[in-house]
């Protein structure tokens, strides 16, 4: 059987699905997965097993510029592609009505979220079959469910496991003392604030920690600057793509992230990581998955998050995977 899922972005959402993949393929040994996503996430599902094709979309590069890809036969060149396999079904993972206007691109049963699950309920009627989960879980779990009842197996009882093999990444060497600092993300209140971040580089370094600070653009270039400016154990990391992060990530003992997809993907690859959330709740999209800690402001934004209280969750989350 072959099937292809959409879930086009973000970078967050897409690894949500990677556990629902896993559960599929022990289900269905002879399943194959092709997956539709944003060009600029493509990495992530070529990285589980069992994704055969990537197909990217540049959808939100096309919506700037909508009749340059028609001109230029972009659009058409990806209607081809969808049409060159054939799929037994396909499952709308994103629950958009974007998503699923992609999805009907293909000549297959499409499956999606009922009115009541999805984010965007008009996109449930153009679905073939619906399923329906509760918006109260986790969206990882939400996904396994999804997927279970699409392909017929059993939602399986084991904590969800996201298929990404270490060794597929060539890991840099581990770093005992070393935390990844993912400081940036789009939205501005999301941001935690420097001073803290420079308070909380200052003790670890008083420690014997290393800090690594990735970045995607420009802003969160000159940010990571400024909160290692005078730091001797801070290092600003050359420009990455997402494998290598991944490589970052998989050479720390921890990391320290903001409500961000890269995030995520520590805790894709079990990388003991704090979140913090300042007003956003992570109860149904926070970071999944073992040594986990998630730090919120309950309402007062970042005034309960001190950098005093990060480390020491820092601290617990290090020792308890070292007990």
């Amino acid at each position: 059987m072959r099937v292809l899922v959409v879930k086009t972005s973000s970078l967050g959402d897409v690894i949500h699905a990677l556990p629902a993949l896993t559960d599929a393929v022990c289900a269905i040994p002879d399943l194959h997965f092709d997956w539709m996503v944003e060009e600029a996430f493509q990495e992530v599902p070529s990285w589980h097993p069992a994704v055969q094709q990537v197909i990217p979309v540049g959808l939100r590069r096309w919506r700037k510029q909508p009749w340059q890809a028609i001109r230029n036969g972009q659009w058409k060149q990806f209607r081809l592609r969808l049409r060159r396999q054939r799929y037994d079904r396909v499952i709308d993972a994103q629950g958009l009505l974007k998503s699923v206007c992609l999805a009907r691109l293909v000549p297959a049963p499409c499956i999606g979220l009922d009115r009541r699950s999805a984010r965007e309920p008009l996109a449930s009627w153009f679905y073939q079959e619906v399923v329906r989960v509760s918006k109260k879980k986790h969206a990882v779990q939400r996904i396994r469910e999804l997927f279970a009842a699409a392909l017929h197996y059993a939602v399986p009882v084991t904590p969800a496991e996201y298929g990404l093999p270490r060794r597929s990444f060539s890991p840099l060497p581990f770093g005992k003392k070393r935390v990844v600092f993912i400081h940036g993300t789009t939205q501005a209140d999301k941001l935690w604030p420097e001073t803290c971040w420079r308070q909380l580089c200052r003790k670890l370094g008083e420690e014997g920690y290393e800090i690594r600070l990735p970045w995607g653009n420009e802003n969160e270039r000159l940010r990571a600057q400024r909160i290692a400016a005078g730091h001797t154990n801070a290092q600003v990391l050359p420009r990455t793509t997402l494998k290598d992060l991944a490589r970052e990530l998989l050479a720390a003992r921890a990391v320290v992230a903001v409500d961000t997809g890269p995030g995520h993907l520590a805790a894709a690859l079990s990388v003991p990581t704090v979140s913090l959330y300042g007003r956003t709740s992570s109860q149904l999209v926070g970071t999944y998955g073992e040594n986990q800690v998630h730090l919120s402001g309950r309402g007062t934004g970042w005034l309960d998050l001190s950098p005093e209280s990060v480390y020491e969750s820092l601290e617990n989350c290090v020792a308890k995977l070292a007990a």
